[in-house]
């Protein structure tokens, strides 16, 4: 199956199709790293607030056991012994804590894969494009 483009190929120098090749080599490169960068800075704004929340969810954990503890422990210790309040207390923030943590957690997860899926897929296409270029310019 041949094409005008091929036949121009043909026709060519050599070194010009190199020179040529490397010249849409370089281009290529270069915008398969502008879309690298895209790609992952979009990918980062998805995960930064789900990262925040789980940071968040370790500075509630211990704000809420600094400051809730003392008063939970000494109320419920009206009613039970002291070792249980204490007890019954810590479980709760725990509870509470786990529940930023997962709350976090998926958010992160909706970024999928940290690679830039997108660029490896298109530097591939590209890869098997510049093959069949080399192919061309050889018959």
């Amino acid at each position: 199956m041949s094409t005008p483009q091929m036949d121009d190929l043909h026709e060519r120098p050599i070194g010009e199709v190199a020179s040529a090749l490397t010249r849409d080599l370089s281009l290529l490169i270069r915008q398969e790293l502008e879309l690298a960068k895209a790609e992952m800075r979009q990918k980062g704004r998805i995960a930064l607030p789900g990262l925040g929340m789980m940071g968040a969810a370790g500075v509630v954990g211990l704000l809420a056991a600094g400051a809730l503890t003392a008063f939970v422990i000494l109320l419920l210790s009206l009613f039970l012994d002291e070792w249980l309040a204490a007890l019954l207390t810590a479980l709760a923030l725990a509870g509470v804590a786990a529940a930023l943590a997962l709350a976090g957690k998926e958010r992160v997860e909706e970024v999928g894969s940290p690679l830039p899926e997108q660029t490896i897929e298109t530097m591939k296409e590209d890869a098997e494009w510049m093959k069949e270029q080399a192919r061309s310019a050889r018959r």
